[in-house]
């Protein structure tokens, strides 16, 4: 039994080792580091990560009412109590974004770990997990260029504005969850941590007037660190033997985290065969709130045992209570509020079955549509997609390699946005076993 063990961990760090490697080497969206780089990103906090696991993906991210006794689904805490087994999963994703942007195209692309899990059942009617999930993402890198015939002009000619950023926000947590007769409750307690910069520069490139001009850099730190909970519900009844019911929900609270900034501006100064750095300011550490909106969500699941399973799901975010008390420029472009709308399914065509295997495989797909919490001229950017997904179980037991596809859109181009087709593999495995169960016999 544990070889079986060591050989699947064995695959897990070797599916980890390669999205690490493959992250810091690609040279599709720049040569020099291989992130995907996203316009979007620069706003608010970052772009929202998905760090559901690779089953929930494939069915369009319907969690509210999911639960399984072979899989965690973090989204929703509540449906820990309903683990079998102890249970880790581990995912990683690639992904690829074309951006077509004022008539102009091109592609961006990374690999990156997208979640760790462990679930471990405490008895019949609780459960608990660890994990660790990627929260939000920042990265973009943007240059358009500003004359003495724009509107307003450039008082010192033709100059390049560029604009660049990276970092993210990552949450660690600790999960628990009972149940009493259909009805579970859970909670899931942790650590949001992370590092945002943004830097904006304003830089002479008109030949004629560049000699004797300043070049201006503005560049912003946010330090951010603070406990998060997010609890969440779910009722289940049986209709008859076979058909079940399921009714979930999860809400987020306003909360505030500790929020750090440090403000840099940095001058150059370009005397023709001599250029001049200097710091004209540093506004030193400032201390603050970032407050995170409330959010919720609820759906409805119907499954037939060992069969399929169909679900629906609303969920949405008050982005009109997201506040940052030292760094206001976050704000900027930050909607009132989010929504999405999600269906999603899941079919075994024979669980049981012996002599045929793909009969045991579970097959896929889902559906969303909605709007990005980021609003820009006062238009919402809708967001919409479907999804494919499949487990091959392993032979005789209930752990499985699991793979599922996004295919979706952000953005309109006839309303002037940016738009961002992406494509998004991700690869997961679920290891299941009695770990920490206590032998009845030597």
């Amino acid at each position: 039994m544990y070889l079986r063990h060591a050989k699947y961990l064995l695959i897990a760090l070797s599916v980890l080792c390669g999205g690490a490697v493959l992250a810091q080497t690609s040279t599709v969206s720049n040569p020099t580091n291989g992130h995907e780089n996203d316009p979007y990103s620069k706003y608010g906090i970052g772009e929202l990560w998905n760090g559901n696991n690779t089953v929930l993906r494939g069915m369009g991210n319907i969690t509210s009412a999911y639960d399984d006794p072979f899989h965690v689904n973090s989204d929703n805490p509540a449906s820990y109590a309903t683990l079998a087994r102890t249970t880790f999963e581990v995912g990683a994703m690639a992904s690829t974004r074309s951006i077509n942007a004022a008539g102009l195209n091109y592609k961006t692309g990374t690999t990156t770990i997208s979640y760790l899990n462990l679930g471990i059942p405490l008895n019949k009617h609780a459960g608990m997990c660890f994990g660790f999930r990627p929260y939000t993402r920042v990265y973009y890198s943007m240059v358009d260029t500003v004359s003495a015939n724009s509107n307003p002009p450039s008082p010192i000619g033709e100059v390049a504005n560029s604009y660049n950023g990276d970092g993210g926000l990552n949450y660690a947590y600790v999960g628990a969850a009972g149940k009493y007769k259909g009805l579970s409750i859970g909670f899931n307690v942790g650590y949001m941590f992370g590092t945002i910069r943004n830097t904006t520069a304003t830089i002479p490139i008109d030949t004629l007037v560049q000699y004797r001009a300043y070049t201006a850099q503005f560049t912003n730190y946010d330090r951010i660190g603070g406990i998060y909970w997010k609890g969440g519900a779910m009722y289940e009844r049986k209709l008859d033997s076979s058909y079940t019911l399921h009714i979930g929900g999860t809400i987020c609270i306003s909360q505030n985290i500790t929020e750090r900034l440090n403000a840099y501006q940095i001058s150059s100064y370009n005397f023709g065969d001599t250029i001049v750095n200097d710091t004209s300011s540093n506004s030193g550490t400032q201390r603050g709130k970032l407050k995170l909106p409330m959010s919720y969500s609820i759906g409805v699941m119907l499954s037939k045992t060992d069969k399929w399973k169909l679900g629906i799901e609303y969920a949405a975010t008050q982005w009109s209570g997201f506040q940052s008390s030292p760094d206001a420029s976050l704000m900027t472009g930050v909607a009132n509020s989010s929504y999405k709308i999600s269906m999603g399914g899941a079919y075994t065509p024979n669980a049981s079955s012996i002599r045929n295997y793909f009969s045991r495989v579970t097959y896929r797909f889902g559906l969303y549509y909605g709007t990005d919490y980021i609003n820009l001229n006062n238009k919402d950017i809708p967001i919409y997609g479907l999804t494919l997904g499949t487990s091959l179980p392993f032979r005789r037991t209930t752990s499985s390699l699991h793979m599922s596809l996004d295919i979706g859109r952000e953005g309109a181009v006839q309303t002037g946005m940016i738009q961002e087709t992406y494509f998004r593999f991700t690869l997961g495995l679920s290891l299941n076993d009695r770990w920490f169960i206590p032998r009845k016999y030597d």
